[in-house]
């Protein structure tokens, strides 16, 4: 066997020793620092509600976030509580009442299933917000607010748009 300089020794023990896995650690983390930062960004305390192509908001320049609350939509065809359209609003219109009976019974039974568990949260369960098209009547605005507050719904919100103020 032929003696080896210190040199190939040092390079027979390298190559020896040598793995094929060469992981770079610093582009791995620097993704998830970004990815962390892009989830941080995109979770904020905003509730959405849901949004119909049938409704155009008014502006306001209210500045209080909206709460998780039952959302009746009116638009200017229908009135939908929970995705389910319950009245049509030339009916609900045309009727000489302000009752919406439809629209009542499908608020009280929303009302047996959104019962709060803790104490401190029943306020929340008596709160309604209409998604009201910023073209309906007054008239057809009271009868739904009469038919929520019948429902025993003893808050009633109304969602807007918020106004963007030019700079």
């Amino acid at each position: 066997m032929p003696t080896l300089t210190p040199l190939q020794k040092r390079a027979a023990r390298k190559a020896r020793n040598h793995t094929d896995l060469d992981m770079n650690l610093v582009s791995l983390i620097d993704v998830f620092t970004i990815l962390i930062f892009f989830l941080l960004s995109n979770s904020s305390e905003v509730d959405i509600l849901p949004s119909t192509k049938s409704v155009r908001l008014p502006e306001s320049t209210a500045e209080v976030a909206p709460q998780d609350t039952l959302v009746v939509v009116v638009s200017p065809e229908e009135i939908i509580v929970d995705g389910k359209t319950v009245a049509r609003v030339a009916d609900v219109q045309a009727a000489p009442t302000d009752l919406i009976a439809p629209l009542t019974a499908a608020l009280q039974q929303q009302q047996a299933t959104r019962r709060a568990v803790r104490a401190e949260n029943a306020p929340l369960s008596q709160v309604v917000t209409i998604m009201g098209d910023q073209s309906i009547p007054y008239q057809l605005l009271r009868k739904v607010m009469t038919s929520c507050a019948q429902a025993g719904f003893s808050d009633v919100r109304f969602a807007v748009r918020q106004k963007v103020e030019k700079t």
